[in-house]
């Protein structure tokens, strides 16, 4: 009889077979198999297998008796909790059973009950009243179920107890199952808590909609842990946590909070186009389509539109969404974004600046001093702070001093525009030149560095849109061969740019020139340079990203989580 081999180095007693391929890895376990078998042991695999020493079989035997009287008493415990889960089952099952006879009538003796939304309840405390939802969270204890219920405007806590607890509908509740209870709204005692200080001691309820349980039950589907594209996928229910409903609510009343800083400031809104047939920031980012037979693109920005309602309705905004064919996948880029966009006329650029921090400030002071906004900011970044006035104001050339300075270098590139690799493939990191489009990167470690809100201004024509008015040159400039804008980016920590915004070339004869500096045909923007011919005055605008203004505020890690149903490339669903 070949002898059973052990390896206490490579072995397993798991997968091995006791032969000198598949070795086992005790000597105990080897015994306790092959109780009659001979034995070849070693250390590891630098020695040689050899026969255990007596001393060694005799300590072996006692742990193979150890292994004998685990595997009976675990056996035993098997066996017992299969009898006890099959009395359990049993029990449960004529439980079930019995609660089908269970049918809840509405007491006609008690109060009429008032029907309310769940955040609309305080001033309804002592009274009997009826609401719906869906259950949020749900928990059984010794006969009484406690249910969390949600209708969009809070949540409330619902205990149901007695017979209310023991129909089938209550022993066979489900998460996110819609629901309609009825009973007398208390506050809870003193050391207790529960959503909005009050609970509702149901007396009637009845389910509406029952939600699956089992493996299509709403936990099985989707949970904290679930793989990004999972969540991506099953955006309509993520929506429905708590966290994620709450960074929409407060985009709504951070929507609400802006208009009503423009509208103080006496601006108007205004509804242009998402079809278009100009481009605004460069025909690389357009969405193309075909529009009866011509050719059309989504809009970039509805600036253009906005600065034609200057001269019949003043300052205007307007708050649309904007599409970029930019093949980025950054925490801080969508394909299709909601953009906040002003134009002013009569302004300087100073003016322009000091109006966006004053409408930024203003904004989040209105949600700050609002209760329910307050409330969202704490709950989604308690540590907020509203920004400190004055904002800095960072010349773009002083930026580049300032990122060589600290040793902030960016990738280098050929004159393609490729990255430029070094012989292991590491991008070649070179510093920073008056010239440079500041990377990403760079821009936004300057900004967590500095630890506040930024106006980066004066960045160079070339880099920036036909439509921007140029810097007046003064003697001495330092940089006499370059031409700068009167333009600005708003930089915010953790985010970078929320905001940018320019003064508008107010000639007609600058703007034909612009438009041949950048091959643009002038032809479709007659209407936009009718602007300079009718009556032109010096003005300027901003674009604001939302969901970027957002995710500052609520300090989220990426724009996706503060859009309804993020776009980004390859996402265009749910």
């Amino acid at each position: 009889m070949a002898p059973i081999h052990i390896d206490e180095a490579t072995g397993s007693d798991d997968t091995g077979k006791g032969t000198p391929e598949a070795p086992y890895k005790s000597l105990a376990f080897a015994l306790y198999t092959h109780p009659d078998g001979a034995f070849v042991i070693r250390k590891d695999a630098t020695v040689s297998f050899e026969e255990p020493t007596q001393s060694a079989l005799k300590k072996a035997k006692k742990s193979a008796d150890g292994i004998e009287k685990k595997r009976k008493k675990a056996e035993e415990l098997a066996e017992r909790e299969a009898k006890e889960s099959a009395a359990t089952r049993e029990k449960k099952e004529k439980k079930l059973e019995e609660s089908k006879k269970i049918v809840l009538t509405m007491d006609e003796s008690l109060p009429t009950p008032v029907k309310a939304k769940i955040g609309k309840l305080t001033p309804l405390r002592a009274k009997r009243i009826r609401t719906s939802g869906w259950v949020h969270r749900l928990r059984d204890q010794k006969e009484i179920i406690f249910i969390v219920l949600r209708d969009g405007t809070g949540y409330l806590q619902c205990v149901l107890s007695g017979q209310v607890a023991q129909t089938y509908d209550a022993l066979t509740l489900t998460l996110e199952s819609t629901i309609e209870v009825v009973g007398t709204l208390k506050e809870v005692p003193e050391g207790q808590t529960a959503p909005g200080g009050h609970e509702l001691v149901v007396d009637y309820w009845r389910t509406l909609g029952a939600a699956p349980g089992g493996d299509d039950a709403f936990t099985n589907r989707l949970n904290e842990k679930s793989d990004p594209s999972i969540q991506a996928d099953l955006r309509h229910l993520v929506i429905r946590g708590e966290t994620a409903s709450a960074v929409l609510k407060l985009r709504a009343a951070l929507l609400a909070s802006f208009r009503s800083s423009l509208v103080a400031r006496d601006l108007t809104e205004v509804t242009p186009p998402c079809m278009v047939q100009t481009q605004v920031e460069g025909g690389a980012t357009l969405f193309k389509f075909d529009y009866y037979g011509q050719p059309a693109f989504l809009t970039q920005s509805s600036q253009l539109y906005l600065e034609t309602c200057l001269p019949s309705i003043g300052d205007v905004f307007c708050v649309q969404e904007s599409f970029r064919a930019e093949n980025s996948h950054t925490r801080r880029h969508l394909s299709e974004y909601t953009h906040l966009e002003g134009e002013l006329a009569f302004i300087t650029f100073d003016d322009l600046m000091d109006h966006i921090e004053s409408v930024i400030c203003d904004t989040v002071d209105g949600l700050l001093a609002d209760p329910v906004g307050a409330a969202l900011i704490k709950q989604l970044n308690p540590d907020f702070q509203a920004p400190a006035r004055p904002f800095m104001r960072l010349a773009y050339t002083d930026a580049i001093k300032w990122l060589n300075e600290h040793g902030i270098e960016h990738e280098a590139e050929d004159k393609d525009g490729n990255v430029i690799k070094d012989e292991q493939g590491n991008p070649v990191m070179v510093p920073h030149k008056v010239g440079d489009d500041i990377a990403e990167a760079a821009e936004r470690r300057m900004t967590d560095i500095l630890a506040r809100p930024i106006f980066l201004y004066g960045f160079p024509a070339e880099l920036k849109a036909f439509y921007m008015k140029k810097m007046e040159k003064k003697e001495g400039d330092e940089y006499p061969d370059v031409a700068f804008t009167e333009s600005c980016d708003l930089l915010m920590p953790g985010v970078g740019e929320i905001v940018g915004g320019s003064m508008r070339i107010a000639d007609e004869q600058e703007l034909l020139a612009a438009y041949r500096r950048e091959g643009i045909d002038p032809e479709p923007y007659y209407w936009f340079t009718d602007q300079r011919k009718y009556g032109t005055c010096e003005h300027g605008g901003y674009g604001l990203g939302v969901e970027r203004f957002l995710a500052w505020l609520a300090n989220r890690y990426t724009v996706r989580e503060c859009s309804l149903y993020p776009r980004w490339p390859g996402r265009a669903t749910p």
